[in-house]
C-alpha cells in the first residue's frame, strides 16, 4: 500500500475539497455576510481553493529539508503574525485575524504549521536526548509555549488544544519519556478547564453542553440545530439545496458547521463519506511518514497528519455534540481561506515526502549498472 499512498491521499483531499465546495455553493446564498450576491462565498472560496492548489503543488516540488533549514524564519514570522492581531481591531470579540480590505488571515493556522517544523526539527537533531527531561521535554515545551502563549491570550482554546495534542503526538514518536508525556497531558487538560471555567462565554458553552435542553435558544443553539439537521437528514438526505437549517437557522453554516449541512442535505451515506475519507487521509499520510527517508520527514508527517486528524476530530466532535462547542473548520470542506491554504499545503509537504521516500528509493533500485570493459594496452 505504501506505493499508492500518495494517489490514495490526493483522491481522498480532491473528495473532500469537491464535497465542501458544493455544499459551500449551497449554503453561501443563505450566510449574513453574502452582500445580497448568492455567488459571494463560493467565489471567494475558489480564489482560496486556487491559492491552496498553488501552494500544493510548490510545498510537492520543494525539499522538505528546506523547512529543516528554516524553521526559525517561520516560527518568528508566526510569533510575529501572532502578536499584530493584538494591535488590530477584535472580529466576534477575538483578536485572531489579520484583516485587510474585506478580507482576512488567521495567524494561528500558520503558527501550526511552524509548530510542526520546529518539533520535526528538535527531535531530529537531538535524537540521542529525546527521553531526557532537559531538551526531550523542558526546552521544545518552553519554546513551543512561545505560540501557545500568544494563542490561548487571543482567547482561541481550541487551537490551543489542537497544538497541545499535536505536540503531544509528535513528542510520543520522538521517544519522549512517557511518565513526562502522562504529566503533559494532565496538565494540559487542566489548565484548558481551568481557563473555560473562568471565561464567562466558554464556561457558557460547556454548560450548554452539559444541558443543551436548557440552553436552546442561546449557548445551545448551534449543537441543538446542528442534531435537527443531522435528524432531518436521515439517511438518504433532503436532497442538495433543500436544507432548512442553512437559512438562517443554523449560525456559520458554512463554515463551523458545514458538517450538518452535508447530513440533512445529503443524508448519512455522504456523512460517513466525508468520515471514510478522512480515515483515508490519516492511513495514507501515517503510511507516508512510515516510509520517509529520514527521521525529520518521519516526525513532519506525522505532526502534519496529526493537525488534519485532531481537527477534524474535534469539528465533527462538536457538531454531533460530542464535545463542547468551539469553532473550528473542518478541513478541506469549511469556508476559510487561511485553513484551506494551510491544509493543502501541508497535504503538499506529505507529497514530497512520499517522493523522496518512495519513489526515488525504487528508482535507484532499478537503475542497472553498466559493465565497461576496458582494453588493455599493449
Amino acid at each position: 500500500m505504501h506505493r499508492k499512498s500518495a494517489y490514495i491521499l490526493f483522491l481522498a483531499v480532491l473528495g473532500l475539497l469537491a464535497i465542501g465546495a458544493v455544499i459551500i455553493y449551497s449554503t453561501g446564498a443563505f450566510a449574513r455576510d453574502s452582500r445580497g450576491d448568492s455567488l459571494f462565498f463560493i467565489k471567494k472560496h475558489a480564489v482560496w481553493l486556487g491559492i491552496g492548489l498553488a501552494f500544493c503543488c510548490a510545498a510537492a516540488l520543494i525539499d522538505y529539508h528546506f523547512w529543516q533549514r528554516t524553521w526559525a524564519i517561520w516560527f518568528g514570522i508566526a510569533l510575529l503574525a501572532l502578536a499584530v492581531c493584538f494591535f488590530l481591531p477584535a472580529k466576534n470579540g477575538s483578536h485572531r485575524w489579520i484583516i485587510y480590505h474585506g478580507w482576512s488571515a488567521q495567524p494561528s493556522e500558520f503558527a501550526k504549521l511552524a509548530a510542526v517544523f520546529f518539533l520535526a526539527f528538535w527531535f531530529s537533531r537531538f535524537e540521542k536526548e529525546s527521553a531526557r527531561i532537559w531538551r526531550g521535554f523542558i526546552l521544545p515545551l518552553a519554546i513551543i509555549g512561545l505560540l501557545v502563549s500568544l494563542i490561548v491570550t487571543e482567547v482561541d482554546l481550541g487551537t490551543t488544544a489542537l497544538l497541545g495534542a499535536t505536540t503531544f503526538v509528535v513528542m510520543f514518536i520522538a521517544g519522549t519519556n512517557l511518565a513526562l508525556l502522562g504529566a503533559l497531558s494532565l496538565g494540559g487538560i487542566g489548565g484548558i478547564l481551568f481557563l473555560a471555567t473562568h471565561i464567562s462565554e466558554r464556561m457558557a458553552r460547556l454548560t450548554a453542553f452539559l444541558h443543551p435542553e436548557q440552553f436552546k435558544q442561546d449557548a445551545g443553539l448551534q449543537q441543538m440545530q446542528a442534531l435537527i439537521a443531522w435528524g432531518s437528514g436521515g439517511i438518504s438526505g433532503l436532497g442538495l439545496g433543500n436544507g432548512r437549517q442553512k437559512m438562517l437557522y443554523l449560525p456559520y453554516a458554512h463554515t463551523d458547521f458545514i458538517f450538518p449541512i452535508v447530513g440533512e442535505e445529503l443524508g448519512l451515506r455522504f456523512s460517513l463519506l466525508v468520515v471514510f475519507l478522512f480515515v483515508l487521509v490519516i492511513v495514507s499520510g501515517l503510511t507516508i511518514a512510515l516510509h520517509a527517508r529520514d527521521r525529520f520527514g518521519l516526525l513532519l508527517a506525522s505532526g502534519i497528519v496529526s493537525l488534519l486528524a485532531w481537527q477534524a476530530a474535534i469539528n465533527i466532535g462538536v457538531v454531533t455534540s460530542l464535545l463542547p462547542n468551539k469553532g473550528m473548520p473542518l478541513p478541506f470542506i469549511s469556508y476559510g481561506g487561511s485553513n484551506l491554504i494551510v491544509a493543502l499545503f501541508a497535504v503538499g509537504v506529505l507529497l514530497n515526502i512520499y517522493r523522496q521516500g518512495v519513489l526515488e528509493p525504487v528508482a535507484a533500485k532499478k537503475q542497472i549498472p553498466v559493465r565497461v570493459r576496458v582494453t588493455p594496452r599493449i
